[in-house]
């Protein structure tokens, strides 16, 4: 599929190359028109233009300076210059413009057809070789070690994937298949010197220990590497079990292997680690609360002291300690949830957090007061994110917040929120719907002032500060109406007016609804009236003359 743009200041012209020129037979799919560079430049930034065809010598912005804008903003679309002049130097200010071809007025159908066709053909090859396989593997490739390390770094911070697509991804980034399979994590810490080193430094010393890793595990353990928000060095290894081997015998190869790589540290890089080594798990199941319990004996075991090498044994059942409800910590958090307006994403994530509390009987009001405090958090920061006090946002609510944990019961505390997020969600939509209001509103008076100027989506959108293709589907969402046709009905609409009530002369009405050449006007007034200016006003208002 391929879309097609003309442009020429004369209607007649544009309206010929459009209707008239077989494009079809080529595998143009669409043709789009527009009478200015202005308009052409509103058409490209709505719609996807593989060819512009434009006269060179247009009011307002020339042929050649609309080339050079396409070149700048749309590298892919192809331009071909249409003009009846045939000096040289406008060919070859053409060529320094990046145009695909310069013809000379009037061109044959034929000579046409086979300069877009010869253009489209080379942008298909352009396309292919942007999409082609072996440039897609290579940029993976390049990256592997980057997207590896983020999805490791995602899923020990709690976020969740369907198993089907987690094995795609893991199998994409040519993961090792952990799935349903034993393993532990290593939790490294670098410290002296390297706490001091810069970014760039730090980043050659991790690469170099994810390198030392791999010699040391490799070929008996399966490895991922990666990096947690604290800056540690996260490893998951599962072991590649010979026969005969047992679980203590893997264990204990790990820690010597473990043991090992601390050495290197201290041999190759002149430099201390801590490596803590968690408990068995099965992925990708145990993955986050295995990272989570490496965390806390980091914290509360190894505290200030360096370079040591720790196993994570089992807490005893009497010594455990309350669990914090995971599902509070997800990634994206709920306060991100929030902040995107993914509300119906926020109730899901709701439902889990109090489906973990109904199960948490015996710590009920410790891990109440937690998920409280969280939600409330969430809320405050979504209202004050968007400059607003949350006693505004959630209204009753914000009394029972200030009580400080009312609740005694999941259901107390269920209801609570579902107050607060549906006034939170309430609220928003009807500002969004507000908002878009007096977007509108602001449009409208833009054009109908500026009515004989410029009123092209790039100009209506420096006006409100605001993308075009944004304001472009606003305006169709709360309208009804393309902005285009709102400002070409608003222009014939004016016209008709003038017409019928002003001594005006044509060009007179003409440029004072844009349009800079009479006859431009005069075929498009006809092409919607069915009468041109002169023969509505002669039929309307027969006593004025123009």
């Amino acid at each position: 599929m391929a879309q097609l743009l003309i442009v020429d200041d004369e209607a007649h012209v544009v309206e010929r190359l459009s209707e008239l020129v077989p494009w079809e037979r080529i595998g143009i799919t669409a043709v789009h028109k527009a009478y200015s560079a202005y308009e052409a430049l509103e058409r490209l930034s709505l719609q996807t233009i593989d060819i512009v065809i434009t006269d060179i010598r247009m009011p307002g912005m020339s042929g050649l300076e609309l080339s050079e804008q396409i070149r700048d903003k749309w590298k892919r679309t192809k331009c071909i210059l249409l003009s009846g002049h045939a000096e040289f130097e406008y060919a070859k200010e053409a060529i320094l413009h990046g145009t695909a071809s310069y013809l000379l007025k009037p061109v044959p159908d034929d000579e046409l057809l086979e300069t877009v066709s010869r253009i489209l053909q080379a942008l298909r090859e352009e396309w292919n070789a942007i999409i082609s396989q072996e440039r897609i593997a290579r940029t993976l490739r390049e990256n592997l070690p980057q997207l590896r390390s983020t999805l490791l770094s995602e899923l020990i911070l709690g976020k969740r994937y369907s198993a089907s697509d987690l094995q795609d991804k893991m199998a994409m980034l040519g993961m090792p298949d952990f799935f349903g399979e034993p393993f532990s994590l290593l939790l490294v810490r670098l410290e002296k010197p390297f706490y001091g080193y810069d970014q760039r430094g730090l980043a050659l010393v991790e690469y170099a220990v994810g390198n030392i890793a791999e010699e040391l595990f490799t070929p008996s353990y399966r490895l991922w590497y990666g990096k947690d928000t604290h800056d540690y060095l996260v490893f998951a290894v599962s072991a590649i079990a010979g026969e005969g081997d047992k679980e203590e015998e893997q264990q204990q190869s790990l820690e010597r292997t473990a043991a090992q790589l601390q050495d290197a540290v201290h041999t190759f890089l002149k430099g201390e680690a801590t490596v803590l080594i968690s408990r068995r798990g099965t992925f990708p199941h145990d993955l986050s609360a295995l990272y989570d319990g490496a965390l806390s004996a980091l914290r509360r075991r190894v505290g200030a002291e360096q370079d040591l090498v720790l196993t994570v044994a089992e807490e005893p059942p009497e010594a455990a300690e309350v669990r914090s409800v995971a599902s509070l910590y997800e990634l994206p958090t709920l306060a991100q949830l929030l902040e995107a307006g993914q509300w119906t994403l926020a109730d899901e994530r709701l439902d889990r957090i109090f489906g973990e509390l109904q199960t948490k009987r015996s710590e009920i009001e410790e891990l109440l007061l937690e998920a409280y405090f969280a939600i409330a958090s969430a809320a405050s920061y979504y209202a004050h994110k968007n400059g607003r006090p949350l006693s505004g946002l959630i209204g009753a609510g914000y009394e029972k917040l200030l009580q400080g944990v009312p609740y005694r019961s999941v259901q107390q505390l269920r209801d609570w929120t579902a107050s607060v997020m549906g006034s939170l969600r309430s609220e928003t939509e009807s500002e969004t719907k507000s908002s878009r209001t007096k977007l509108i509103a602001d449009v409208q008076q833009f054009v109908e002032r500026r009515l004989a100027d410029d009123v092209s989506l790039t100009a209506i959108a420096e006006h409100v500060y605001m993308h075009p293709v944004y304001i472009s589907k606003i305006f169709k969402l709360e309208t009804g109406e393309n902005l285009s046709d709102y400002v070409y009905r608003l222009r014939m609409d004016k016209a008709a007016h003038l017409l019928l009530h002003t001594p005006d002369k044509i060009y007179e009405i003409a440029a004072g609804i844009g349009y800079q050449r009479a006859h431009s006007f005069i075929n498009v007034f006809k092409k919607h009236t069915g009468l041109t200016p002169q023969e509505y006003r002669d039929k309307y208002a027969p006593s004025q003359g123009c």
